[in-house]
């Protein structure tokens, strides 16, 4: 490859990231059927698809997963298209569709986070009680342990409001397996996190469920 070849492949890579990044489905089409490297990053670390999948473009994500990206491939940020699908879509918007696009294009439910954190995690966290149930179809691990000493329940505690979404969440955690005295790295129970924040409706169905 000359490079003048490899100049405007550069180019045309930087366009397709830029043209993904706002959405605009002609762009990427066009761009993609020139010579361009559709796992090409920028200096954020992003390809095509993470940009995408960051603005919830979901025409454009169908697009480059049709054109074969990779929805496991991460920015510097250790940001997926897959981990992104599970916690940073607003609530507001239809936050489940990007998770079960990547899902259907094999993403690695067991990819984790900069925090050492599953895609359960940071869904559990933010109570987002539909990726929960679309996570829990799969063989992700319901007890995997973060970097902060938090499993998937302890974060839906600790980090939730102990609101009707994260209730759920717990909810579905406790019927999925979750081991409900596994305690964070400091010993602390998801039961005394649950009694110390006054989450009442948490507090009664971890005890119904045998929590100590």
């Amino acid at each position: 490859m000359t490079s003048a070849n490899y100049s405007e492949q550069a180019k045309n890579s930087l366009q397709l990231i830029n043209a993904a990044e706002k959405g605009d489905f002609e762009a990427v089409k066009s761009l993609l059927q020139k010579d361009v490297n559709i796992h090409a990053k920028d200096r954020e670390g992003k390809c095509a698809l993470v940009a995408a999948a960051y603005g919830n473009h979901l025409e454009v994500v169908d697009l480059l997963i049709t054109a074969g990206a990779d929805v496991n491939m991460k920015d510097n940020t250790l940001q997926s298209a897959y981990l992104i699908a599970t916690s940073e879509i607003p609530r507001s918007e239809s936050y489940t569709e990007l998770l079960k696009k990547t899902l259907k294009a094999g993403a690695d439910v067991h990819s984790t986070d900069s925090y050492n954190g599953t895609g359960l995690i940071r869904a559990a966290d933010r109570g987002y009680v539909e990726i929960i149930r679309e996570l829990l179809k799969t063989d992700i691990r319901v007890n995997h342990v973060n970097r902060l000493g938090w499993t998937a329940l302890l974060e839906a505690i600790i980090l939730g409001d102990g609101g009707e979404q994260h209730m759920e969440v717990v909810r579905l955690l406790i019927e999925a397996g979750a081991d409900l005295n596994l305690p964070d790295k400091d010993g602390i129970s998801p039961l005394a996190h649950a009694k110390s924040k006054k989450f009442t409706s948490i507090i009664r169905a971890l005890e119904n469920y045998g929590a100590k």
